[in-house]
């Protein structure tokens, strides 16, 4: 008996060992995931989009550690489409989810759902494929994919959430409940909390309680810090207001709202290092649409045009990648892509195959970064709200309009959208106008409409970029 247990031990068990060693080298291998989106940022402001007034060394750092891309694009210019866009990994336009963002208190004229609109339960996100692929998964600052219960991240894929369901929110605790309670903190399904300090610095202490955990346990992990930052109120701390002194008004607010967005970033990736798992997270960082200059002073220099409007300034956005061993650290990359090609990029990252991925826009960008794939990830690119639209083909763009003729511009030459060259180019602008309306044939009707006031001050705000003839 004693010369058989003897045997088990000496042979079997190492090999059961062996077994459960290879079974954790699995898990760790898989790459944590953080998606670090900003909030109404400018396309200029951070030092490594040549910003002299921001200071950001954090995200600068990341961006000399990873991959910057110069034309990545938004699927929307306004925040909750943006996001459905993203968390979707498709055109959320096709899911009817164009109309700005979900209304509240019924201010829409019309909805397919009542008073519960949000992202249709029946789409996927990137929670769910990523749960799938055994990752912990967690949301933490805005959600603003709708206010019912349905639609809570928790029952969305998220393990968990800290955060709010609206879209805007005091950066500092309130003393008195706002009118809109989805603006409140809510730390997992209607157990609201109010934070204490101001809101950036709490949402990176509470992503980091998470990583910490997981890396712990060593099970992959995907963090989505939904920052409100830069978004109005225009709240900041008194001491980051301080470095800002040549700045005034609300471009030194903004300054310091960036600088605590930085400091942020740079807690989570000093945690990451503190524990060891830095070389095997995949970081990115971008935005949800162009900075509202009127409204937050931002700058999206040089681009024309601001959120809500399809002028470059509204939708390409500033947009980081890093991947130790698998992007090369302190490179560009030049060819358009889309935030939509965040699922598809994070799911084949965790070891899933493309082909398991249907119905979906996005694309795994690794292969084209890398120069695998020489062809551009997207040829074509469209977006709209209402009578509005936009699409990019190759290098041009064509914008139109409800209150003009269309415009045809190319990139390339003139950033700014100032020469339209739809009168010489009249065949380019003719098949491109009418890849435009049969592409808009194809999508569901939106699911909310909101008062054209809303657009015809849309309209307005992006004829500010235009000489005065």
């Amino acid at each position: 008996m004693k010369k058989l247990l003897l045997i088990i031990c000496t042979v079997y068990l190492p090999i059961v060992c062996m077994a459960q060693q290879s079974s954790t080298l699995n898990r760790q291998q898989k790459p944590n995931i953080i998606l670090l989106f900003a909030d109404d940022a400018g396309y200029a402001d951070f030092g490594f989009q040549g910003s002299k007034e921001m200071i950001t060394p954090n995200l600068d750092k990341l961006a000399s550690e990873g991959v910057r891309f110069t034309q990545a694009y938004v699927t929307h210019p306004t925040c909750g489409p943006s996001r459905a866009g993203l968390i979707t990994g498709k055109s959320q336009y096709r899911f009817g989810y164009e109309e700005n963002n979900v209304p509240t208190f019924m201010s829409a004229v019309s909805a397919a759902d009542g008073n519960e609109m949000g992202l249709p339960i029946k789409e996927i996100t990137m929670g769910d494929v990523l749960k799938k692929q055994g990752y912990a998964t967690a949301v933490y600052g805005k959600w603003h994919l709708g206010g019912a219960d349905r639609f809570h991240p928790t029952k969305r894929g998220f393990d968990e959430f800290y955060g709010f369901r609206g879209g805007a929110r005091s950066y500092f605790p309130y003393e008195n409940p706002p009118a809109d309670p989805l603006n409140l903190m809510e730390r997992g399904f209607g157990n609201f909390e109010e934070h204490e300090g101001h809101l950036t610095d709490v949402l990176a202490e509470e992503s980091i309680k998470f990583i910490e955990k997981n890396a712990k346990a060593k099970k992959p992990f995907f963090a989505f810090l939904s920052f409100n930052a830069v978004h109005t109120p225009m709240d900041a701390n008194p001491e980051d207001l301080a470095k800002f002194p040549n700045l005034s008004g609300n471009r030194k607010i903004v300054a310091a709202m960036t600088l605590a967005l930085d400091r942020a970033t740079g807690k989570i990736l000093d945690k990451l290092k503190e524990l060891g798992i830095d070389d095997n997270t995949i970081i990115v960082f971008t935005n949800d649409n162009g900075g509202p200059s009127d409204k937050n002073a931002s700058s999206n220099n040089p681009l024309s045009g601001i959120k809500s409007t399809h002028l470059e300034g509204g939708i390409r956005v500033p947009f980081v990648m890093k991947w130790p061993g698998k992007l090369k650290p302190n490179t560009v990359y030049n060819k358009p892509i889309s935030t939509f090609d965040l699922l598809p990029t994070f799911y084949t990252a965790a070891g899933g195959k493309s082909k398991n991925l249907h119905d979906i826009d996005g694309v795994d960008l690794l292969p084209f970064i890398n120069g695998i794939n020489k062809a551009r990830p997207h040829e074509t690119l469209f977006w709209k709200r209402d009578a509005r639209a936009a699409m990019r083909k190759g290098d041009w763009k064509l914008i139109r309009f409800p209150d003009r003729p269309a415009q045809l511009f190319y990139l390339p030459d003139d950033i700014k959208e100032l020469n339209d060259l739809a009168a010489i180019e009249k065949d380019r602008y003719l098949v491109m106008y009418k890849e435009l309306f049969a592409w808009e044939a194809t999508l569901e009707r939106p699911r909310w409409l909101l008062k054209k006031e809303y657009e015809w001050k849309d309209v307005k705000r992006m004829d500010k970029f235009w000489p005065k003839n």
